[in-house]
């Protein structure tokens, strides 16, 4: 659609920002839809989403580095100048980074030969994705200067993803069932 769009002279008047809109949308919806594949999974009990949920991960990426290289190519045209003034104006962008910085190893480590390879270390780093969704729905409220309704669409989706994943998040929480020495 994108794409099409861009071919048809479709971006409005400010294409920059509608391409830029658009692949964080979509990075953000693609990183829901992998945060639901499991819930999915336990609640019909069959294990296609699972089957999915990688190739909803990889999207999620995708789309994320191409919200990344609209800004970094068509508005900030590579000039690190024009970045390092953008950056301190703008804590979204810092956390979008951020939130990117991470995904690149969930990225890297999607193959089934790396998952054999890191066994349960594996799990432990696509835990993070949680974070990274957290991120998202931040990066994207701080960066809403009038509507928050969107962004405040996502916020309920993520909470109640986080709340059918419950069980798991108090795990990372309590350090993998492990309680630091006198918490109780």
């Amino acid at each position: 659609m994108i794409i099409w769009d861009g071919f048809n002279d479709l971006l409005g008047a400010d294409p920059i920002k509608t391409l830029h809109v658009r692949t964080g949308d979509w990075a953000l919806r693609f990183l829901l839809i992998t945060l639901l594949m499991s819930p999915l999974q336990r609640a019909f009990n069959v294990s296609l989403p699972i089957r999915f949920r990688r190739m909803f991960g990889l999207f999620a990426f995708f789309y994320a580095s191409l919200h990344l290289a609209v800004w970094l190519v068509l508005d900030q045209s590579l000039r690190v100048d024009h970045m390092l003034e953008d950056i301190p104006e703008s804590p979204y962008i810092m956390l979008g980074l951020l939130a990117y910085l991470m995904l690149i190893p969930l990225a890297i480590t999607s193959t089934k030969g790396m998952m054999r390879r890191l066994g349960k270390r594996w799990v432990e780093l696509h835990r993070s994705l949680y974070l990274i969704a957290v991120m998202g729905v931040v990066h994207f409220f701080w960066l809403t200067k009038l509507d928050d309704m969107e962004p405040l669409i996502y916020a309920v989706m993520l909470i109640i993803l986080l709340m059918l994943r419950w069980h798991t998040l108090k795990k990372i929480l309590t350090f993998n069932g492990k309680r630091p020495n006198g918490v109780k």
